[in-house]
C-alpha cells in the first residue's frame, strides 16, 4: 500500500499542502476553523502520519525537550521528571531524560548529545554547573530553563522554590514546639554553591536559629542527600552523648534514613526526637510517623519551565529578577515534629 502523504491530504481536503502543514504544525500562519476540520477529517480518513525527522530536518528543531536531572532514583528527582513529562506531552512534546549522577563529565555529555539531536530546548536541573558545560550551551545558543538549582556558571530563565523561606518556616516551627534547639542535616561540608537548595535550606536554618537567638555552633551535620548516607550518619550523630531534641533535614530523603536510624535505635519520634524535612515527596505521608516537611508545587513547576522552554522570546535580553520565577514554599504538618 502506497505511503500516505501531505499532497494527499490537500487533495483531499480540497486546499494546498502549505495549509496542511499549518494545521499540522499549528502555525506559524493561522487556518480557518472549517478548512482546520476539513483538513483533520482528511488526515483521519487517509491515515496520515507526519514524517517527524523531515519536520525536523526543515525546522532544525524535534518535538523533544532534554532534562537533565542528577539521580532519578532519588523521588525528588524522579517525581519531578515526571511532572515535566506530564507537562511536556500537554504540548505536544516528548522528553528526553539524562541522569548525570553529579558527575560534571556526564552533564556535559547529556547536553553535547541533547543538543546534537536539535531538541527545542534543555530543562535543566544541575548541582553546580561548571564552566565547560555553560560554555557547551553558549556555544550552541541553546534554549535552556534552569529548574529547581540556579547555577552561579550560567545566567539563565530559571524556576525555583523558596528554599531559604522554605526552611525558616520548617526550623521555626520545631522551635515554637518548645525544643531548646534544632540541629541541621545539610550537605557535605564544601564551598556552598550559589543557588544550590541545601545550601539555602542550611542558611535558612542558621537564619531562623539567629532569629531566636540561639547557637548553631556544632549543631550542623554532614549526610549526603540520599535516605542511604542519612541513615549512616544519622547513627552516630544519635548514638552521640548529646542527641538533638529536634533536626531538620535539607531533604526528605535524608529525613527518612534518619527516622530508620530513630526506630533502630529505639528513640521515639517525636516525644524523645522532632523531625522534620523538605520537598514533601509522596513517601513523607508514608513514613512512621509522618513526616512534617516543606512543599512546593512541582506540578506548576514543570509546566512554568515547559511553557518558558518552549516561548520564543526566552533568549531576549532583561535583568535576571525579570527571568526568575519563584514558587513559594508551603508547611505540611504531620506527626514527627510533635503535632497531634
Amino acid at each position: 500500500m502506497a505511503k500516505v502523504t501531505r499532497d494527499d491530504v490537500a487533495r483531499l481536503a480540497g486546499t494546498s499542502t502549505a495549509v496542511v502543514s499549518y494545521v499540522i504544525n499549528n502555525g506559524p500562519r493561522p487556518v480557518a476553523p472549517a478548512t482546520r476540520e476539513r483538513v483533520l477529517a482528511a488526515i483521519k480518513e487517509l491515515g496520515y502520519r507526519p514524517d517527524r525527522v523531515a519536520q525536523a530536518m526543515a525546522s532544525r528543531r524535534t518535538d523533544l525537550i532534554g532534562l537533565i536531572i542528577p539521580d532519578a532514583r532519588q523521588p525528588f528527582f524522579g517525581e519531578m521528571a515526571h511532572a515535566v513529562e506530564q507537562a511536556a506531552s500537554e504540548r505536544g512534546k516528548m522528553v528526553l531524560v539524562g541522569n548525570t549522577d553529579y558527575v560534571g563529565e556526564r552533564e556535559v555529555h547529556y547536553l553535547r548529545a541533547f543538543l546534537g539531536m536539535r531538541v527545542s530546548g534543555l530543562i535543566l536541573v544541575s548541582h553546580a554547573l561548571n564552566d565547560l558545560a555553560a560554555a557547551e550551551i553558549e556555544a550552541w545558543d541553546a534554549r535552556v530553563v534552569l529548574l529547581h538549582e540556579r547555577p552561579e556558571a550560567i545566567d539563565d530563565v530559571a524556576v525555583v522554590t523558596d528554599d531559604l523561606g522554605g526552611a525558616q518556616l520548617a526550623v521555626r516551627h520545631l522551635l515554637e514546639h518548645g525544643y531548646e534547639y534544632v540541629a541541621c542535616m545539610g550537605g557535605i561540608a564544601e564551598t556552598p554553591a550559589v543557588g544550590d537548595p541545601v545550601s539555602d535550606h542550611v542558611e535558612g536554618w542558621r537564619r531562623a536559629m539567629d532569629e531566636a537567638g540561639i547557637s548553631t555552633e556544632g549543631r550542623l551535620f554532614e549526610a549526603l542527600y540520599n535516605r542511604y548516607d542519612a541513615y549512616q550518619a544519622a547513627l552516630k550523630i544519635l548514638s552521640g552523648p548529646e542527641r538533638p531534641p529536634a533536626i531538620f533535614c535539607s531533604t526528605d530523603d535524608q529525613a527518612i534514613g534518619l527516622l530508620r536510624a530513630a526506630r533502630e535505635l529505639r528513640i521515639d519520634v517525636p516525644g524523645e526526637l522532632a523531625v522534620a524535612g523538605f520537598d514533601d515527596i509522596k513517601e513523607a505521608a508514608l513514613t512512621d510517623p509522618p513526616l512534617t516537611t516543606i512543599a512546593s508545587d512541582r506540578s506548576a513547576m514543570a509546566r512554568a519551565a515547559v511553557d518558558l522552554v518552549l516561548d520564543d522570546g526566552l533568549r531576549v535580553a532583561g535583568a535576571r529578577r525579570e527571568r526568575l520565577k519563584v514558587f513559594p514554599s508551603r508547611l505540611v504538618l504531620r506527626h514527627s515534629c510533635g503535632c497531634a
